[in-house]
């Protein structure tokens, strides 16, 4: 067992052991290593003012990550690499082409938020696959989903997007500066990593960071009441908002066999607890395709790059756009207590508002999403007052599963915002079953939504409108726009067009 943390700033390597749990990287920075260029805003991870780079060895290889460093515990660091934007600049002091292109585009006003676009923008530029992308309707799709976790106020986003552009294209020819450093700085960060269990003591309190998930099962058995932190990304809220002191944090994200994530042989797509949504989302998109667009919507890529899937089930948010579209899909929850394991479908893990089915001592290990059984119709609809980055105000998510003839065999319709917890709509389901995709069915579904929930009024929207809309997103899944009595095939070729938007 190691009792420090170590990690790069720049090229000064740091060796950490008297540190509060819950010391922020933003709080660190600024107060400690007088780097004020990362910027405070909202210090809840959405503005991206105070976004950094960080790098870590992903199966062998270098890559970077940018996160909100007001939102991100210094802990999580121990063997990175970490850039602030006083970092990316040459040595003889030539600007990084992001800050070049910044300048020459006008990207700038009053300044303040343009260190965290910096980032974000050189975090895009270390792309390998930048070349390819730069000019495409894609890379366009790229550089909007970038910068999506960055707010201006000033400047417009216009000018940014530009310089953004010019950038890609200028490293695409010449080269991105951070990138020609990988071998030394792979070399650098190998050297780090030893695989032991850190145990990081202060008056304040203490963090355990399990190399394993056998070390964590141990650790959190031996101490319930400690807080399980995996990306942060909502844990980071009780200290900046709430002003809560953690007495002792138990590290998920570095137990390191919790990080996998693959299809098995049965077609089953198996999530670790320390997955982030970066890393699964490939693979989400490859086995519900339907989700697609909806799970880009989740937070920000600052926020996708810290927080995990199963993080994201196990706070139970009621408003959580990831477990209602794997509860649509059948997924299960696989528990484990001490050296006891067990496994409870999604939908049973919620029982109420802040209570969930989980035993003192007992964590996520990881999630199993089924495949979709031939002949699967699936939609996945959020609904948000923007469109990046904002909380749901409804989310539907809808696997039908269409018999030969044409008529629904099986419905699983679950939503998130309509109750204190995501959950199925059993009643529409049962509307659904055995019925014929018509009007008439469609009908009878919506009016038995309305008896599945009772939803609250609040600023994102009120229970008329939450209502009215989950009724509403049914009717989208049902609109085909097909005429007469089409074969199954047909059938089942404009389900699949709605289910793909």
């Amino acid at each position: 067992m190691r009792q420090h943390i170590s990690f790069y700033v720049g090229d000064t390597l740091h060796t950490l052991s008297n540190l509060p749990p819950e010391m922020t990287l933003l709080d660190w920075l600024r107060d400690q290593q007088n780097r004020a260029g990362t910027k405070e805003g909202c210090n809840e991870g959405d503005c991206g003012a105070c976004t950094v780079l960080v790098g870590r060895l992903e199966q062998g290889a270098l890559v970077w990550r940018a996160v909100n460093a007001c939102i991100h515990m210094v802990w999580m660091l121990d063997g990175a690499q970490l850039l602030t934007v006083e970092d990316v600049r040459g040595a003889d002091g030539q600007l990084h082409p992001v800050q070049q292109a910044m300048v020459d585009e006008h990207g700038s006003q009053c300044g303040f938020c343009t260190p965290g676009f910096v980032m974000s923008m050189v975090a895009l530029s270390t792309r390998a696959d930048l070349a390819e992308l730069e000019g495409t309707l894609d890379g366009e799709r790229i550089i909007n989903e970038a910068l999506a976790g960055n707010l201006c106020r000033c400047t417009g986003y216009a000018p940014i997007v530009r310089a953004m552009k010019k950038a890609a294209a200028y490293c695409a020819e010449h080269g991105e500066p951070i990138s020609a450093r990988t071998p030394e700085l792979t070399a650098r960060l190998r050297g780090l990593q030893d695989g032991k269990t850190v145990e990081l003591r202060s008056p304040e309190g203490r963090v355990t960071l399990p190399a394993s998930v056998d070390a964590l099962a141990s650790a959190y058995a031996q101490d319930p009441a400690a807080v399980l932190v995996a990306g942060g990304t909502d844990v980071g809220l009780w200290v900046t908002k709430r002003l809560r002191q953690l007495p002792h944090i138990i590290a998920v994200r570095t137990a390191q066999d919790l990080h996998k994530v693959h299809t098995r042989p049965d077609g089953a797509l198996w999530i670790g607890a320390g997955v982030t949504y970066t890393e699964a989302m490939p693979h989400l998109v490859a086995h519900l395709p339907a989700a697609a667009d909806t799970l880009r919507r989740i937070g920000s890529t600052q926020v996708r790059n810290a927080a995990t899937v199963c993080g994201n089930i196990g706070n139970a948010s009621p408003i959580g756009d990831g477990p209602p579209i794997f509860m649509a899909a059948g997924a299960q929850l696989h528990l484990r207590c001490g050296p006891e394991h067990r496994v409870v479908p999604l939908e049973a893990f919620f029982l109420e508002y802040g209570k969930q089915d989980i035993r003192p001592g007992e964590f996520i290990e990881g999630v199993l999403i089924p495949p979709l059984a031939q002949g699967s119709v699936c939609g996945v609809y959020k609904v948000s007052k923007r469109f990046d980055q904002d909380i749901s105000a409804v989310l539907g998510a809808f696997v039908l599963l269409l018999a030969e003839d044409g008529t629904i065999e099986q419905a699983r319709l679950a939503y998130g915002g309509m109750a204190g917890i995501p959950c199925r709509a059993k009643k529409a389901e049962a509307a659904l079953v055995g019925q014929a995709r018509t009007q008439a069915t469609l009908l009878a579904a919506q009016a038995a939504i309305k008896e599945d929930f009772t939803p609250l009024s609040d600023m994102r929207a009120s229970a008329w409108y939450r209502a009215t809309v989950a009724a509403n997103l049914l009717a989208r899944l049902f609109d085909t726009g097909a005429t007469g009595n089409p074969s199954n095939s047909q059938t089942l070729e404009n389900w699949q067009e709605v289910a793909h938007g």
